[in-house]
């Protein structure tokens, strides 16, 4: 009973914070779109998944909180790495509303390219720093299976864990797209929520499972080995959740083609525009997950028209790819 008043003594205080950090995300909210100088349609898109992902970071923050004190008292390691696994969300939540400020930011002269990058290097070391933890808590697990000297209060982990389930699934509503969302997001920013929305749909998915061995433990505490299963389980998911991440991160500082564009489709369509002979220097590559460049030297007949052969070989490029920059060099 002293332990239960301490927790919940703890969290009551956690969820009186809510009032200031949401006060002070609305004012760093203001200042964001302050500095936003876009047109009618992406303005008010942006605007609206940046709101949808304050929301979501707040919700997430406070109960990633509210897991690891949760997860401490009762002695669960299944609830701290199901917080672990909440930390991704809040890690790639804060990399979105990050990225949808710092890509506005104004290019310089010794930035060229602008500050696009600066979401790779966020996304980086989010991934780093979760894999750190789910080590910590891998090991922890280890250490209990080989001792078996723990013990878990399975009431407060019952709690803890229907309150996870209940949060992801409100964060599930926050983040949903409505159906006025259409498949192709050309680069605005409602492809980061979608994204967002998924990686907490799998975070939903974790909390019932660990609801579930949070049940297990409460009526038959002989089986209490079912938490650091849990944490191995988990901790799994959590490294398969960030695996694509990091391939893609890797892809774009070693400066790969962009992810879904293949080098050979986009020689032949270059090919197939009347006049062109031949294609090289072929390069593509990636700012960010959503703006990628083109550079390539075309061959043209002595014949053709060189304005007309750029102009057509650009449309075609636009049309069929969505390139943020296309430079086109024509040669005879």
């Amino acid at each position: 009973l002293n332990v239960s008043s301490k927790i919940y003594h703890v969290l009551a205080q956690t969820f009186l914070g809510i009032f200031s950090f949401l006060s002070i995300f609305t004012c760093f909210s203001k200042l964001l779109c302050s500095t936003d100088s876009m047109s009618g349609a992406e303005s008010d898109t942006r605007r609206l998944a940046r709101r949808k992902l304050y929301v979501a970071c707040a919700v997430s923050l406070v109960f990633m909180t509210g897991e690891v004190i949760g997860g401490y008292a009762a002695g669960s390691l299944a609830i701290m790495t199901d917080a672990a696994h909440l930390l991704t969300d809040f890690g790639s939540i804060m990399i979105s509303i990050f990225s949808l400020w710092i890509s506005s930011r104004p290019q310089t002269h010794s930035m060229t390219f602008g500050w696009h990058r600066a979401e790779i290097l966020g996304m980086l070391l989010s991934v780093v720093s979760i894999w750190a933890v789910t080590a910590v808590l891998v090991l922890s697990a280890v250490q209990r299976i080989s001792d078996g000297d723990y013990d878990i209060d399975s009431q407060i982990m019952l709690i803890t864990s229907g309150c996870a389930v209940g949060v992801n699934v409100l964060m599930v509503l926050i983040l949903h797209q409505s159906g006025a969302s259409h498949g192709h997001s050309h680069g605005f920013p409602s492809g980061r929520v979608r994204a967002a929305f998924i990686h907490v749909v799998g975070d939903l998915v974790q909390s019932v499972g660990v609801l579930l061995a949070a049940t297990v433990i409460h009526f038959w505490p002989e089986y209490k080995i079912a938490d650091p299963i849990c944490t191995f389980l988990f901790s799994v998911l959590v490294v398969g959740t960030t695996l694509p991440i990091t391939k893609d991160v890797f892809r774009i500082l070693m400066e790969g083609t962009p992810r879904d564009v293949h080098i050979n489709t986009v020689r032949e369509l270059l090919l197939s525009v009347r006049g062109v002979t031949a294609v090289h220097s072929l390069h593509m590559w990636s700012l960010n997950m959503t703006r990628s460049l083109l550079s390539v030297h075309v061959a043209a007949e002595e014949e053709a028209d060189t304005q007309i052969v750029l102009m057509k070989a650009t449309k075609l490029l636009r049309s069929e790819f969505s390139f943020s920059s296309i430079t086109i060099q024509v040669e005879r």
